[in-house]
């Protein structure tokens, strides 16, 4: 995929124009600011801002996925099941290939595959937010776009974070669940069974979705520039963890949303009172006197 292509999305032109403004000559510094307190501060300030915010739910989310971990590993069973062996051979089988196709080929393979994907993703989104989609360029190597009427950070973010071949993997195995119990087929085709297949494609596909998502991230895509580039990789990191977390509640046995919910809330109350304490130096310090209440 071409790291420097610019997706066609109609927000684009908007954006133009307001730094084409911000740039005019013969204005003075307090019309300026005047006229960005009105539109409102460059989007890159505000993203940076935003982004600070969201080290909170990055750090909860952090800790909790830590216990969650500590959790599903205590005694080592859950390194034994089914569900962690094939979804470790097939994450390993696809690191395998992806470094290997960019050591003889120069570039991940491939990248029909993923161009698709990424376009898609940003599609589907438009979709959720009642968007709609003009013009599409998706199955290229050399990178693709989307033409749309709605724009925002979820649609451009979207495909660093959802992780479409995994979802519709899940989607395709609850379909056919509607039909045959296919949890418990003990046939197999090609040495494995059905559910065990379920496993590993998904080992690979999100194997697939982060080798990507990594190799993309330093390229300087537009899709992570336009929103702020801290901001963006704040909101990929906190989405990616929030799944990674609930994917693995699920598959463990030990696990429930209900004490996964208790380690969030425990370690939230924790980083709120440790911030709070450090506010408290703080303002104690630039303003003696007068303590906060």
């Amino acid at each position: 995929m071409n790291p420097n292509r610019k997706p066609r999305l109609s927000a684009e032109t908007s954006r133009t124009k307001l730094r084409a403004a911000t740039g005019a000559t013969g204005e003075t510094a307090t019309a300026r600011l005047g006229r960005w307190w009105h539109r409102g501060f460059r989007k890159s300030s505000f993203s940076a801002i935003y982004g600070l915010f969201l080290g909170l739910p990055a750090v909860v989310l952090t800790a909790t996925f830590f216990d969650t971990v500590s959790a599903v590993t205590a005694g080592g069973a859950f390194w034994k099941t089914d569900v962690f062996g094939y979804f470790a051979v097939g994450a390993a089988v696809w690191t395998l290939w992806f470094f290997g196709s960019i050591w003889t080929l120069g570039a991940p393979q491939p990248l029909h595959a993923y161009v698709f994907g990424h376009e898609l993703t940003h599609a589907i989104w438009v979709w959720l937010w009642r968007g709609r989609v003009y013009d599409k360029k998706m199955w290229s190597s050399d990178g693709g776009y989307i033409v749309t009427d709605t724009h925002n950070f979820w649609i451009a973010l979207a495909p660093y974070f959802y992780p479409l071949y995994s979802l519709a993997l899940i989607v395709l195995y609850g379909v056919a669940s509607q039909f045959a119990d296919v949890a418990h087929v003990t046939a197999t085709f090609i040495f494995l069974t059905p559910l065990q297949w379920l496993f590993f494609l998904l080992g690979v596909t999100w194997a697939f979705h982060l080798s990507f998502t990594f190799w993309m991230i330093p390229k300087g895509q537009t899709d992570l520039t336009a929103h702020g580039q801290f901001f963006s990789l704040m909101v990929i990191y906190v989405m990616n963890l929030l799944l990674l977390t609930v994917f693995l509640t699920l598959a463990s046995p030990e696990l429930n949303f209900a004490t996964v919910g208790g380690h969030l809330l425990r370690h939230a109350e924790d980083f709120s009172a440790t911030a709070w304490r450090i506010i408290g130096v703080v303002w104690v310090h630039f303003f003696p006197g007068h303590p906060l209440r």
